[in-house]
């Protein structure tokens, strides 16, 4: 071999080596470097809405804000809570304006639960409009004096009628059968223990991350859909009011005692009417066991002819001024025909004592959406006078579509 040829083959010889050292370093700091670089895409994925798996702060110490008097609030669906750019103009409208309160779906009717809990046994249920900054939101909303309320569906909840179907409501004609109501949406029987403990247990996780009150919807036996053909499997024949009662006092004493402001929702007509609506409630039961009674006192809830009114819609203010005066005085009355604690006669009809609770206890829900009428300031207006005018202090204002009347509302004081 030539020296020309030798020269070159330990050039070759040389570059060889050198690229199989170079080969081998890239792969020796690849294999030391991907958990980074995975940990890396994986930090950039964006988080999927009903994921169980979303890391959350352990033990961060939640803020709170003490119950204002009165509270002045609006309804926020989870959907909106989850859009930084839609529920920023709600916190601003609270901010600008005399609101002090926001009420926040928790779990809607779908049974998903919009936040997410720290008990393993709740996170299966995380879904829907999830919100993955819920914690941050909420210490934001304090930051401003914003007394935040957790909104729960209560029976109404197609995530666990799909998983426990042995608790749902039934038809009659078939029991194996889901009942739905006209909405095609399906309900828990209302009489579930197991599901008093999981509306409790959601109560309980919400409040450690900040929500100041938790508010209780559908606490009641469905109003709407094939009646005929209807069955409760737990339920069976009981008393409607007393299945709905040991609820509210099963609330009561799961959550007062952690010093947890619950509320609760119920019909407006349970102010003006004494028996139970064949849904079981009844207002002096919710009043008794929670800390606040929203009655949902909504003109357009209404019959046509209620106390001579021949169309609620266009006397908004006599709407909400009887319910209110009915629900003011029922509060105050220190005794009921309707079963509440001591009996002090015999006769009958029999009569029994009761406390008398203040006024500032009931919160109407107001309307403020243009069902079936357009719903303007004046008519907004109005039904909080009415309120005002009923010696209550406290109102929320209900759009399911998240859109408030700012010119129904006083400037921020």
């Amino acid at each position: 071999m030539s020296g020309k040829n030798t020269k070159q083959s330990v050039r070759a010889y040389r570059i060889g080596v050198g690229l199989f050292l170079l080969f081998m370093f890239l792969a020796i700091f690849l294999y030391a470097a991907g958990p980074l670089f995975e940990q890396t895409t994986y930090e950039n994925k964006p988080v999927e809405v009903a994921t169980t798996t979303v890391p959350v702060p352990v033990g961060r110490q939640a803020t709170h804000v003490p119950t204002p008097e009165p509270v002045k609030g609006i309804y926020m669906t989870s959907c909106v809570a989850a859009t930084p750019s839609l529920r920023v103009k709600l916190a601003d409208l609270i901010d600008e304006t005399e609101l002090n309160s926001v009420v926040i779906d928790i779990k809607s009717f779908d049974g998903h639960i919009s936040f997410m809990p720290e008990n393993p046994a709740l996170k299966d249920a995380v879904g829907g409009c999830y919100v993955k900054d819920m914690q941050d939101f909420i210490d934001t909303l304090h930051a401003k004096d914003i007394y935040v309320i957790g909104r729960v569906a209560s029976f109404q909840d197609q995530y666990m009628v799909a998983k426990r179907p042995d608790l749902a409501v039934k038809k009659e004609s078939a029991t194996s059968t889901v009942w739905r109501d006209y909405k095609g949406i399906a309900w828990i029987d209302a009489s579930s223990v197991e599901h008093w403990k999981y509306l409790v247990d959601i109560a309980k996780d919400a409040h450690a991350i900040g929500f100041d009150e938790i508010n209780f919807d559908y606490i009641r036996f469905p109003a709407d859909g094939n009646m005929k053909d209807i069955w409760y499997p737990l339920s069976g024949k009981k008393d409607k009011s007393q299945v709905v009662r040991g609820f509210y006092e099963y609330l009561h004493h799961e959550l007062s005692p952690l010093g947890i402001t619950i509320s609760g929702d119920l019909f407006g007509m349970t102010t003006t009417n004494t028996d139970d609506l064949n849904i079981g409630q009844i207002l002096e039961y919710g009043l008794a066991n929670f800390d606040y009674v929203m009655p949902m006192v909504y003109p357009s809830h209404y019959p046509d002819g209620f106390y001579g009114i021949p169309d609620p819609n266009k006397d908004v203010y006599k709407v909400v001024k009887i319910s209110m005066d009915k629900a003011v005085a029922r509060a105050a009355a220190t005794t009921t025909p309707i079963l509440t604690d001591t009996r002090i006669g015999t006769s009958t009809p029999a009569v029994y004592a009761k406390p008398v609770w203040d006024s500032k206890k009931l919160r109407p829900w107001l309307q403020d959406n243009n069902y079936p009428v357009t719903y303007t300031a004046e008519m907004v207006r109005a039904q909080i006078q009415a309120d005002y005018d009923s010696s209550a202090t406290s109102w929320s204002l209900w759009n399911a579509g998240n859109k408030y009347t700012r010119a129904a509302l006083e400037p921020k004081p």
